[in-house]
């Protein structure tokens, strides 16, 4: 397929610039996959949607505040860092701009000196290595001086931090959040566990990869960014489980599709195990895990769209994003969300 074949017309005024309040009060646009049948709701009818058996399965990784604004101690020049993936203790791969300031051996003073960077070596795509030396706990000086990395479609400042990160964020390593999960609340959870659907955790650490535009026309040979996952044994026992009884397995968001039919396609079903990813799915592509997958809409020509195009059917996926449009949803990080079932 064409990489043209994911473009779709969207209104500036459609990209969310800030989260719904509650949370569950987002818009939820339900795709039967067989028939393609659509109908409209609100995430907090989710528990609607669901039955008992069913197992929901999200991504708990959690963002850092991974964007940094410094500056050269010696000459003032200001600098943006951000925080991409930790190779060694205190050694990130970071992405800055502008790059020439970031010279081998240039130093950088963030937060008033809370936090120093040294420029290492250049590495491939242009990143740099750089080692941070701080006192205290790294992750609480970071909280101190960081910034939410938010997409650059967002222009408006983000208030609380909190609101970037599900209410189940557990392990630290995100450089962006997997969206389809902060429609969540705890009570929304507590509801669907109460009926007796599963809820369970993968983690995988989104890099900006994810979110790298596609920029070859034939989606096949587009290449996508490694991001590191695990899949505990609770979840995949769950699975297991569901599977085995008749229920549903349902993932929450992109992030969670990749992590397990990357894991199935490796080894014939989901088990417990850490490692690293670079699968990309697109029509064409046999889930092997996935029944159901709950996401948000996705930029035009993006990796995102194709996955959704994969499991709902490519026609499908388009009517449905013409039709969101047409009844003015939110797109996006911040938006509305789908359910596909």
């Amino acid at each position: 397929m064409k990489t043209s074949d994911f473009a779709f017309d969207l209104p500036e005024h459609l990209i969310a610039q800030t989260p719904v309040t509650p949370r569950d009060h987002s818009r939820l646009l339900c795709c039967d996959r067989a028939s393609g049948l659509t109908e409209h709701r609100h995430f907090y009818d989710l528990p609607r949607l669901l039955r008992a058996g069913d197992l929901l399965v999200a991504n708990d990784s959690r963002v850092l505040p991974a964007r940094l604004y410094g500056e050269r101690p010696d000459t003032g020049g200001a600098l943006e860092m951000l925080l991409l993936e930790e190779r060694e203790r205190g050694v990130w791969e970071v992405l800055v701009r502008p790059g020439k300031r970031a010279k081998d051996g240039a130093r950088f003073v963030f937060g008033g000196g809370l936090l120093e960077a040294e420029i290492l070596e250049h590495v491939e795509g242009g990143n740099r290595l750089a080692r941070f030396s701080h006192d205290g706990d790294f992750y609480a000086v970071l909280e101190a001086v960081g910034q939410m990395p938010l997409p650059p479609y967002i222009t408006r400042q983000l208030e609380e931090k909190e609101r970037y990160q599900t209410v189940y964020a557990r392990e630290r390593g995100s450089a962006a959040a997997p969206t389809a999960g902060l429609h969540f609340t705890p009570e929304l959870m507590e509801r669907i566990r109460g009926m007796g659907v599963g809820i369970e955790y993968v983690t995988l650490h989104v890099g900006l990869g994810t979110f790298r535009p596609v920029k070859v026309e034939d989606v096949a040979h587009h290449h996508m960014h490694t991001e590191r996952y695990t899949v505990p044994v609770r979840t995949a026992e769950a699975i297991a489980r569901t599977k085995a009884e008749g229920g549903r397995v349902i993932a929450v968001g992109t992030t969670t599709a990749r992590t397990l039919e990357s894991v199935c396609r490796s080894h014939g079903e989901v088990v417990p195990e850490s490692g690293s990813t670079d699968i990309f799915i697109y029509p064409g592509f046999r889930f092997q895990v996935l029944d159901g997958l709950i996401t948000n809409f996705h930029l035009p020509e993006s990796t995102l769209i194709m996955l959704v195009s994969a499991f709902l059917g490519y026609e499908k996926t388009m009517t449905a994003y013409r039709e969101a449009v047409q009844e003015q949803y939110r797109f996006f990080s911040f938006g509305d969300a789908m359910f596909i079932g």
